[in-house]
C-alpha cells in the first residue's frame, strides 16, 4: 500500500511567553490558502478561496465565516439535534471582527468573490481562538494568489494587576479591567474592539500602543511564512475613471450637488442628490448608454470630493456644525406606560426608542458553546427596521450589523450594572431605531442608560456614547464629533467611544484607510470625552439618578442568600417543599446552584408570604433563645419538640421540670405547645432544649414533685394526669 506523505511548513514565535505557530501544507491543501494557527492547545484552521468576478459587479463580495464546533472542546451539542446549527451570536460577532480589518486592505479593483472560512479545531479552555482566527485569515490570504498585500496581526490585550498582558488566558481575563481586541498592520491600527471598567483615556492609548507592538511580531511571522510558500499574486483589473466625463459632471453639477449635500433634512438632501444624479445621466448619457456607468461613477466621486474638500479645505461640515459639536438633542423618559422603563432618545435625525424589561431568574439566558456553560442576567437587543431610513423592506430578523451594534451597547452598559445582590432582576434592554442618520448604536447606549434608570436599576454611573469620524488626506487630518450618515460613509474612520464621567467602558473602531496613528487616536479620545461629558450633562437634566423604586408593574422581587446547609430544606425531598411555597404564596421561587434564592410575586403581600415561609425554613436554633414549640414525639428519655419548621430539639427528661420527672408522658403529650429554651447545639447540629430553665424552682425539698392539689408553675395549665392502673 502506498502511503501519503506531507511536508508542512511551520513558522513560530514567542508571544507574551507562549509560542504561537502558523502551519500550512498539511490540511485543506486545495484551498487558495490555508493555515492552522496554534497557541497552547487551541488550534484554528483557516482556509480562503476566490472566484472570478461576476459580470458587471461593482463591489467587493467578501464573506468571513467563523465557526466553533463544540467537538473542539470535547463536548457534544445540547438540544434535540446533535449537530451545530446556524451561527451563534459569538460566531457572528467574531466573523465581523475578522472581516473589519481585512476588508479595507484588499487591492483596489479586486472584485472576485472571496470566502474566508475559520474553524476552531481544538480548544484548551485558556487560549481564546478569536484572535488566532484573525491572524490565520490574514496569513492564509498572504500566501494565496489573492491580491492582499498587507499582513494583519490581531491580539487581545488585558491589564492584570496594572500590567498589560498579550492574549491573556481565560483565568487572567477574570482579573483584567481591560478586554481589548486590536488589529493592525506593522505601521498602524485598523480595528479596535474593547470593553473596559471605566478606564482613563491615557491608559487606553497605552494599551493600544502595547497592542501595536505585539502586532508587529505577528506581521513579521506571516511575512516569514509568505517568503517560504507564498504564491504569485493576481493583478486585478482596475477601472480607470473617465476624466473627460468627470470634468463634465463637475462643471455642470458641482454647485448644485454641494447645495443638495448641505440641506439640513436628510431625506430632502438624499432626494435632491438622487434627482441630480438622474439628471446627469439623462443629460450626459442619453445618446451614449455605454457612458451611464461612467457618469454615475463620476457623480459619486464628485460627491465624495465635495464632502472631503469642505472638511479639509473649507473647514466646515455639511450640516454647518463645528468639528466638535454634537447635534441637537431631545430626550424623553417614561414614554411607554406599560414598559418597566423607557426612553425616546433623539440626536439630530437619529432616534432610538429604548425599553427596559425586568424579569425573574426564569428569564436568564443560558449560553452553551466552547466554554463552560454560563448564564446572562443582562442582555441588550438592537433592531434596525427599514422604515428608520425610509426604506421599503421586510424585517427578517437581526443581521450581523444589528448583532454587532447590540453587543457594543451591551458591553458599554454592562460595566456599570449593579451586583446581583443589589439587583435581583434579569434585565432585557431593547433598542428600536426609529430614525437613523448615523450613530444609532451610540443613541442606543444613551437611551439604554436612561431606560435602565427609569426602571429603577441602580447603575453605578450613567453611560453615554459618541461616534467620532476622521477625514485625512495623508498630510492633514480632522477629527469629527458625533458623525452623521454622510460623514460615516465618506469619512476615513468610524470610532465609537462609550463611557461614564470616570472613564471608558467600550470602544469600537473601523478604519477605511491604511491605518491610524497614536496622534490621531489620542485626539479622537480626548475629543470624544468632551462630547461624552456634554451628553451626560444633558441626560442628567432629564433624569439625574435612577428612580428610587423599581417600576410598579414589574415583578415584586426579593433575593436572599440561603445557607448551603439549608438549600435542601427549602427545596425539600423531590422539590415538595418549594412547590408548596409556590402553591400557597402564588410566587415564583428560584434557587441557583450557589444558594441565591430569588422570589418574585405579583403583589407585595404575596411576596411577603413566600419570604416568611422561606425564612422559617432557614432559621437555625440560637443558644439562649426561647421558643414556643410543639411536642412532636414523647420517648422514655424525654421528648422531641419542634421549635422551628423542620427543626426539632431534644427535651431531655432531666430538663422537663425543676423536680424529678419519672415518666416524660406524665409531663407532656404529643401535640402540646410548650415554652422551651435552647441550651446548646453540639458539633453534629443536635439541639438541646430545656423547660426547667424557664420555670421557678419548687419550694421545699429540691427535686421533689409538688403534692397532689398543689399548683405547678408553668406557662400553661397542665392537663389532668390519667389514673394509674393497679
Amino acid at each position: 500500500m502506498n502511503t501519503l506523505s506531507f511536508s508542512p511548513t511551520t513558522v513560530s514565535v514567542d508571544l507574551g511567553g507562549t509560542p504561537i505557530s502558523l502551519e500550512t501544507g498539511r490540511i485543506a491543501k486545495q484551498a487558495a490558502g490555508s493555515v492552522v494557527v496554534r497557541q497552547g492547545d487551541t488550534m484554528v484552521l483557516v482556509a480562503v478561496c476566490t472566484a472570478d468576478p461576476r459580470e458587471g459587479i461593482d463591489f467587493f463580495p467578501l464573506t468571513v465565516d467563523y465557526r466553533e464546533p463544540v467537538f473542539a472542546a470535547g463536548k457534544i451539542p445540547g438540544g434535540w439535534f446533535k449537530r451545530e446549527g446556524k451561527q451563534t451570536t459569538k460566531e457572528t460577532l467574531t466573523s465581523r471582527l475578522i472581516d473589519r480589518p481585512l476588508r479595507p486592505l484588499f487591492e483596489e479593483g479586486y472584485n472576485g468573490d472571496t470566502m474566508v472560512t475559520c474553524q476552531v479545531i481544538s480548544y484548551d479552555g485558556q487560549h481564546a481562538p478569536e484572535v488566532l482566527a484573525m491572524v490565520g485569515a490574514s496569513a492564509a490570504l498572504i500566501i494565496s494568489e489573492i491580491p492582499f498585500h498587507s499582513p494583519v496581526g490581531g491580539v487581545r490585550v488585558g491589564r492584570v494587576n496594572g500590567q498589560f498582558v498579550v492574549n491573556p488566558t481565560a483565568d487572567q481575563r477574570l482579573g483584567s479591567d481591560i478586554d481589548l481586541l486590536v488589529a493592525g498592520t506593522d505601521e498602524a491600527l485598523v480595528m479596535v474592539e474593547c470593553g473596559a471598567q471605566e478606564v482613563q483615556e491615557a491608559d487606553m492609548v497605552k494599551a493600544l500602543e502595547f497592542g501595536q507592538q505585539q502586532i508587529r511580531i505577528l506581521v513579521k511571522l506571516q511575512q516569514e511564512l509568505q517568503a517560504k510558500v507564498g504564491k504569485v499574486k493576481m493583478v486585478p483589473v482596475k477601472t480607470e475613471l473617465n476624466q473627460e466625463v468627470y470634468k463634465q459632471v463637475t462643471a455642470a453639477y458641482a454647485e448644485k450637488l454641494f447645495a443638495a449635500l448641505t440641506m439640513k433634512v436628510k431625506i430632502e438632501s438624499y432626494k435632491a442628490i438622487d434627482t441630480l444624479k438622474k439628471e446627469a445621466v439623462k443629460a450626459l448619457a442619453a445618446d451614449k448608454p455605454e457612458l451611464k456607468k461612467e457618469v454615475v461613477a463620476s457623480f459619486e466621486l464628485l460627491k465624495e470630493t465635495l464632502f472631503r474638500n469642505a472638511i479639509l479645505k473649507q473647514g466646515v461640515r455639511l450640516d454647518g456644525r463645528t468639528f466638535d459639536q454634537i447635534r441637537p438633542l431631545n430626550i424623553e423618559v417614561g414614554v411607554l406606560p406599560s414598559s418597566h422603563g423607557s426612553c425616546l432618545f433623539t440626536r439630530g435625525e437619529t432616534q432610538a426608542m429604548v425599553t427596559t424589561t425586568l424579569g425573574t431568574l426564569q428569564n436568564i439566558q443560558i449560553i452553551d458553546g466552547l466554554e463552560e456553560e454560563y448564564k446572562k442576567k443582562f442582555y441588550l437587543h438592537y433592531n434596525f427596521p427599514g422604515y428608520s431610513v425610509g426604506e421599503c423592506k421586510p424585517n427578517r430578523g437581526p443581521g450581523r450589523r444589528e448583532i454587532g451594534h447590540g453587543m457594543l451597547a451591551e458591553r458599554s452598559l454592562f460595566a456599570v450594572l449593579p451586583d446581583a445582590e443589589q439587583n435581583p432582576y434579569t434585565v432585557r434592554v431593547v433598542s428600536d431605531i426609529t430614525e437613523s442618520n448615523g450613530s444609532s448604536s451610540m443613541a442606543t447606549i444613551c437611551g439604554g442608560t436612561l431606560a435602565l434608570m427609569d426602571a429603577g436599576i441602580k447603575l453605578k454611573a450613567p453611560v453615554a456614547g459618541v461616534a467620532m469620524g476622521l477625514v485625512s488626506d495623508g498630510a492633514k487630518f480632522v477629527v469629527l464629533t458625533d458623525i452623521a450618515g454622510q460623514e460615516d460613509h465618506y469619512g476615513d474612520m468610524d470610532f465609537k467611544v462609550a463611557g461614564t464621567p470616570n472613564g471608558i467602558t467600550a470602544l469600537q473602531m473601523d478604519i477605511k484607510i491604511g491605518g491610524i496613528t497614536t496622534e490621531i487616536l489620542t485626539k479622537a479620545l480626548d475629543q470624544a470625552k468632551k462630547g461624552r461629558l456634554e451628553l451626560l450633562a444633558a441626560m442628567g437634566e432629564v433624569l439625574a439618578a435612577p428612580r428610587a423604586d423599581y417600576a410598579g408593574n414589574a415583578p415584586q422581587m426579593h433575593s436572599l442568600q440561603l445557607p448551603k446547609e439549608k438549600i435542601r430544606d427549602v427545596i425539600g425531598k423531590g422539590g415538595v417543599t418549594i412547590r408548596g411555597i409556590i402553591e400557597m404564596s402564588g410566587c415564583d421561587v428560584n434557587i441557583d446552584d450557589n444558594g441565591l434564592c430569588q422570589v418574585a410575586g405579583p403583589t407585595q403581600e404575596k411576596l411577603q408570604i413566600a419570604l416568611k415561609m422561606i425564612a422559617d425554613l432557614i432559621q437555625s436554633a440560637e443558644v439562649g433563645a426561647t421558643y414556643l414549640g410543639r411536642v412532636a414525639k414523647v420517648v422514655e428519655f424525654g421528648a422531641f419538640v419542634t421549635i422551628l419548621p423542620g427543626i426539632d430539639g431534644l427535651l431531655h427528661v432531666s430538663e422537663m421540670a425543676p423536680y424529678r420527672v419519672a415518666n416524660p408522658a406524665d409531663e407532656v403529650s404529643e401535640g402540646q405547645e410548650i415554652m422551651v429554651k435552647c441550651i446548646g447545639v453540639d458539633e453534629r447540629g443536635k439541639i438541646k432544649l430545656s423547660r426547667k430553665a424557664l420555670m421557678p424552682k419548687v419550694e421545699g425539698e429540691e427535686g421533689q414533685a409538688p403534692a397532689d392539689g398543689e399548683t405547678r408553675t408553668d406557662e400553661r395549665p397542665r392537663r389532668p394526669r390519667a389514673p394509674r392502673r393497679s
